[in-house]
């Protein structure tokens, strides 16, 4: 008899996966972004239930549910608020008969601003020094939001900070990931807790089936001070984003910091991040103040919650609309279809297309994957070139006269994955300035040829071609 039974229950759990893997299939064929990864789905989750159930529920979805239902939430209950920072914003807005910029402007859902005063930073001392000198002289709030937060030598610093800001009187949110700062130790928080330090970290805190959304991170790099000025960039807070790591050396990265208007954009994307963690909206009343060096920025956030691929759309229209040239500085190169076809188109047209990526890198697998698009990308005239001073994490793009710099990289992960954000310039004096750095960094710099990769091993190719097909999670 209980044998009978135990084949009764093993049939019933069989039946049930296999009802559980036809219907996740059809889903994986309305909703999976290309028609491979459809029909990847829908094989495994048809053949593999078992396996492939779990794992799509994890890997297999492009959007951040719950993400745009907070944030419409968020522009009903404070409504009033939300209007009053887009109607300041309006007082700054630039027109811009730029196709570019007003592709860009449209992905955004913010305007062109003016009346900012921007800042590169190349060094990490010299980042933390400027970052830490705002927080410090700040008199009413503090914002901050970091993918990357560790219990070492400069995330002690930072905490250091935002404990006395938030013992003196001043109000301090800080936000984090949850997969990038899983090690930050408890006692490090709650000393932070009990100074009046508000935390949260992002994406599985508010309901239970968010924590099954663990494949999507918010990659966001965000300081923000009074309204008054922000900073946004490549580095998080870690001793290695100080410019060296004990494994891969010299650690190069890149930070803006930004005065100004466009200080309020920065600011909108923290707070809805913010009510997205915890329903609950930062309460400040920002007044920005319009610089004279008067530089145009657009501030654009790109993730999983928006309707398009955003930032994966800003490539691609930075490579239609380049003349001259297009250079790309980013750790990871795993492009997707769309990418990697309009960079061959600019580079046929004549532009001078150059990607800029690490000769070491800090992720074998996505190392691998990035060889494998060689055969695609260098025969159409795309330069690739391998920075080999050290590590190099910036995400910078010049696109002729206009910079984007940021936290997306040119992978699929910032396409459709990760919570992003990037400033974006047609600021003549701010390009030159990008222009110079990057050419120093090529300076740094080996081009890679053809050959290089034909000439490897065969088992290195096949590891290469192997990688790539986990390039929708890399």
């Amino acid at each position: 008899m209980t044998a009978v039974i135990v084949a009764e229950l093993i049939a019933g759990v069989v039946l049930l996966s296999h009802a559980a893997g036809l219907l996740h299939a059809a889903q994986a064929l309305m909703k999976a972004r290309t028609s491979q990864g459809s029909i990847a789905w829908i094989m495994a989750l048809i053949f593999m239930p078992y396996v492939a159930v779990p794992m799509y529920w994890f890997f297999g979805r492009d959007r951040f549910a719950g993400y745009i239902k907070a944030r419409r939430s968020m522009e009903q209950e404070i409504s009033q608020h939300v209007v009053s920072f887009h109607q300041e914003l309006l007082h700054y807005q630039q027109a811009s008969d730029c196709p570019f910029m007003g592709a860009a402007v449209k992905l955004s859902g913010l305007p062109l601003l003016s009346g900012n005063r921007l800042d590169l930073f190349t060094d990490g001392k010299q980042t933390f020094d400027a970052l830490f000198h705002a927080i410090e002289n700040a008199r009413s709030y503090v914002m901050v939001n970091y993918y990357i937060m560790r219990h070492d030598n400069i995330g002690e610093a930072l905490q250091k900070i935002l404990v006395a800001k938030a013992r003196a009187g001043v109000k301090v949110w800080l936000l984090f990931d949850e997969f990038g700062s899983s090690k930050l130790p408890r006692r490090f928080l709650r000393e932070m807790k009990d100074a009046g330090v508000h935390f949260h970290h992002f994406g599985t805190n508010r309901f239970w089936w968010s924590r099954l959304q663990y494949n999507f991170r918010n990659h966001r790099k965000i300081v923000v001070c009074d309204g008054r000025e922000a900073f946004i960039g490549g580095l998080n807070v870690a001793d290695e984003y100080l410019g060296w790591h004990p494994h891969l050396g010299y650690w190069r990265d890149t930070h803006m910091r930004i005065t100004g208007p466009a200080v309020l954009g920065v600011q909108l994307v923290f707070m809805e991040d913010w009510y997205w963690a915890c329903g609950s909206m930062p309460e400040c009343s920002p007044t920005p103040t319009a610089q004279e060096e008067n530089q145009s920025l657009l501030i654009l956030p790109t993730g999983p919650a928006d309707t398009l691929d955003s930032w994966q759309l800003f490539i691609v229209a930075a490579c239609q609309h380049a003349q001259e040239r297009l250079w790309i500085a980013s750790p990871y190169f795993v492009p997707d279809g769309g990418v990697t076809s309009a960079l061959q188109a600019a580079a046929l047209r004549g532009v001078d297309v150059r990607i800029l990526v690490p000769e070491r890198a800090d992720s074998r697998l996505v190392n691998f994957a990035a060889y494998s698009y060689y055969e695609q990308i260098l025969p159409a005239g795309v330069k690739i070139f391998r920075y080999q001073k050290g590590f190099l994490h910036q995400k910078v793009l010049l696109c002729d006269g206009k910079v984007a710099v940021g936290t997306g990289n040119l992978d699929n992960r910032s396409f459709r994955l990760n919570f992003e954000i990037t400033g974006f310039t047609d600021d003549a004096r701010f390009a030159r300035e990008v222009a110079e750095m990057l050419e120093q960094d090529f300076a740094h710099a080996l081009p890679e040829q053809l050959d290089d990769y034909l000439c490897k091993p065969w088992y290195f190719r096949a590891a290469c071609r192997a990688a790539r097909l986990l390039s929708p999670v890399l």
